[in-house]
């Protein structure tokens, strides 16, 4: 039986909390012998309840010390701290869960950038982590690129995610993340990424019943949908079937009485994709927390609680796989080993992992690693575009102007028409740059590392085993990477002088599949499964606008502020990707029958 959260971090913490008071005996017994004086009786008591916080005191101000050093020997300084009132900046601490919970992504780290600038420490129960979010090409690039061996997820990021991604690519360094991803590497071929009958299958069911469901006069969750055809496809790609989450239907709005269908709710692909996202948003929440997540769980791993759920889903999909492998090593030449073979024609993900292990858990955690990459991302991409559309009559008219003249209206596209189609490819990274499906991302410094200074600045200095979080959310939106309207969507810039003004010479500006050894290798995938959707989709369509009488929409302040928060009509969040919060509910006006182009 696993023992709780929180009793294994006090079990952890054990040593520590031995220390203190084992110096107070240690040095009592020393003084009585050496000099006949030692503390008696009650007068004890007030020593060993003191010696925590004061070895702590010293042990904090010991390392801050050590690290000034460093820093100086290297001719460099420590990274501004974060400002904080509280110890252990616990103030620090409530408002990360509070923006967390409610607030706008980001904002309260993008509020410091005008007085510590880009790069500064946000010591959080005592915890060094150096946000950056400065110069592009002198600090991301050294975290993802020229200085990747220096920096690794890290073992406190593989602790807080391990309920969730256990041994796969996502939550593996070094050795581990090589195999992982020479592994899945045959899988993301341009020849299999470009195979387009999957994505057909499940665009086509997934916009029958957006037609359905629209004719009846409800307005659509898009996110919701675009979740099932994703996952869907996902599955199948990975193992060969589908998970036939659309075949659950949509879902209908809150007001509507068919919303508590309980056989909808107990559908077996609902009640996996509910988990499988809570799982998520309680592994992100851990974050805010550090080392000390598990004082925010004491008695129950919330993670676990929900992969639970997902684990009796899939399984037996595994099982299956596990022992029709099994049947094909007995019938095979006894000589031959499976791992050495060439990956095969219509082959699977899962196919080719079980010929590596017979590990239910390790073929598990990989599959869904990479169900989070294929489905969640691609997901979120489709999701917010839409949600740009419905705010960007123009782009939508034009967009679907660039479809009609390439495919029509009813062909289905191939690679070489999404290809072709640069409208369309401006206008999903243009959504990209504003809501990147991973926002927020984290290393670990595994050694010392000496970040350039900014503007003739001495350079910044970053102890080992330093979290460094960095958001591409935040520097897809600054001004002086992107421009004077770095804020406002605008597909354009992808195709006019901006392009070759900002990001040709800086690529490293635009990273939304990551970039360096561990850039996203399903990145022409999510690209292929993208275009496929919105050109079948906008055949179809011809207008799409926000249902703002079902639309959970932002508090009415934020349109008080600055910036894209001031005229955001959802509410975005994050747990390991982007979503908004309780959907995009959207109506759509289908097109005529026949359109002359």
């Amino acid at each position: 039986m696993d023992l709780p959260p929180g009793i294994v971090y006090l079990i952890g913490c054990l040593p520590h909390l031995l220390l203190p008071p084992t110096i107070v005996y240690g040095l009592n017994r020393i003084c009585d012998f050496a000099f006949g004086v030692s503390l008696q009786g009650w007068s004890q008591i007030p020593a060993y309840v003191l010696s925590f916080p004061a070895l702590f005191t010293c042990s904090v101000l010991a390392a801050n010390y050590h690290d000034r050093r460093q820093a100086a020997m290297h001719g460099a300084v420590l990274p501004p701290m974060f400002p904080s009132k509280w110890p252990g900046s616990l103030d620090l601490l409530a408002a990360l869960v509070q923006n967390f919970k409610i607030g706008y992504m980001g904002e309260l780290m993008e509020k410091q950038c005008n007085t510590l600038g880009h790069t500064f420490n946000m010591r959080v129960l005592f915890e060094n982590r150096a946000c950056t979010f400065f110069h592009i090409l002198s600090f991301i690039q050294a975290i993802l690129a020229t200085k990747f061996t220096s920096f690794a997820k890290g073992p406190m990021f593989s602790d807080q995610v391990n309920s969730l991604l256990g041994t796969g690519v996502f939550n593996s360094d070094g050795d581990d993340y090589r195999f992982h991803r020479s592994m899945t590497r045959p899988f993301f071929s341009k020849d299999r990424v470009s195979h387009f009958d999957i994505f057909d299958k499940h665009a086509e069911d997934a916009i029958s019943q957006l037609k359905i469901r629209l004719r009846d006069g409800y307005p659509v969750d898009f996110q919701d949908m675009v979740s099932r055809f994703t996952l869907d496809s996902a599955t199948e790609f990975l193992f060969g079937q589908d998970v036939c989450s659309l075949s659950a239907g949509l879902i209908y709005p809150p007001s509507s009485p068919r919303s508590k269908d309980v056989a909808f709710e107990n559908h077996p692909a609902n009640k996996f994709a509910h988990a499988f996202s809570e799982a998520q948003i309680a592994a992100a929440y851990r974050g805010r927390f550090g080392s000390a997540w598990r004082l925010s769980e004491f008695w129950t791993d919330r993670v676990k609680k929900h992969m639970d759920v997902c684990y009796k889903f899939i399984d037996p999909i595994l099982k299956e796989a596990l022992e029709k492998n099994k049947m094909l090593k007995e019938n095979m030449d006894e000589k031959t080993d499976a791992k050495d073979r060439d990956v095969e024609e219509g082959e699977t993900l899962l196919d080719h992992l079980v010929n590596y292990t017979e590990d239910p858990i390790v073929i598990r955690d990989e599959i869904l690693n990479i169900m989070i990459a294929g489905r969640d991302t691609t997901a979120a991409t489709l999701t917010f575009v839409i949600y740009m559309l419905t705010q960007h009559p123009d782009v939508l008219r034009r967009l679907r102007e660039e479809i009609l003249s390439k495919v029509g209206s009813s062909r289905r596209p191939t690679y070489d028409d999404m290809r072709d189609m640069k409208y369309m490819r401006a206008v999903i990274n243009e959504t990209l740059r504003l809501y990147p499906p991973v926002p927020f991302n984290v290393r670990t410094s595994t050694e010392p590392a000496v970040w350039p200074g900014i503007d003739g600045g001495k350079p910044i200095y970053i102890p080992p085993n330093t979290r460094t979080p960095y958001s591409v959310f935040l520097m897809h939106r600054r001004t002086d990477l992107w421009g004077p309207d770095a804020q406002e969507f605008d597909p354009d810039r992808f195709l006019d002088d901006r392009l070759r003004k900002y990001c040709t010479p800086n690529p490293f500006i635009f990273v939304p599949f990551n970039a360096g050894p561990r850039i996203c290798l399903g990145q022409q995938f999510a690209y292929n499964e993208t275009s496929f959707f919105l050109v079948r989709l906008l055949q179809q369509f011809s207008s799409v606008s926000l249902a703002t009488d079902v639309q959970t929409l932002p508090p009415a302040e934020w349109a008080e502020c600055s910036g894209r928060k001031a005229i955001e009509k959802v509410i975005i969040k994050s747990h390991l990707t982007i979503y908004a919060h309780n959907g995009v509910w959207v109506r759509m006006e289908e097109a005529s029958p026949v359109e002359v182009v």
